[in-house]
């Protein structure tokens, strides 16, 4: 087991009706002490936003629609190559495309880390009761 955090860099693409796909920068991040959490910072005009994605759900949408509500990832219909990731959050909607290849080597690299069904093995209970009491 490693405790090694892993972040990589990579351009998703904004998918506007009409119009040329505009790339985002994006880091993809994930830390070992939130085994089930992966980071998204999507680098916009208007600065950075950062959704939280569940790992699984990011694996599961490589392979077949996973999701529902405020996060949507499948397979693009029209592209095998690409994976399309749907936001929804109450000031607005995007829908925004990625090379699939990218995501899944990212997600190995997650995976050697913390293999999947190992997750809970990572959880200090300790420090995220203690969190949860704090009065800060």
């Amino acid at each position: 087991m490693s405790n090694d955090s892993i972040t990589i860099t990579t351009t998703f693409h904004l998918l506007v009706p009409g119009i040329t796909p505009a790339p985002v920068e994006a880091e993809l991040h994930y830390e070992p002490e939130d085994p089930y959490a992966v980071a998204v910072l999507f680098h916009t005009g208007q600065g950075k936003v950062e959704w939280i994605f569940a790992r699984d759900l990011l694996a599961d949408g490589l392979l077949t629609s996973a999701g529902e509500g405020d996060i949507l990832v499948r397979p693009a219909a029209d592209d095998p190559e690409r994976v399309l990731v749907e936001l929804n959050a109450p000031t607005g909607f995007a829908i925004l495309s990625a090379e699939a290849e990218v995501i899944a080597e990212f997600l190995d690299l997650t995976y050697d880390v913390v293999q999947p069904g190992e997750e809970d093995l990572w959880i200090d209970f300790d420090r995220e009761l203690a969190k949860l009491v704090s009065t800060n």
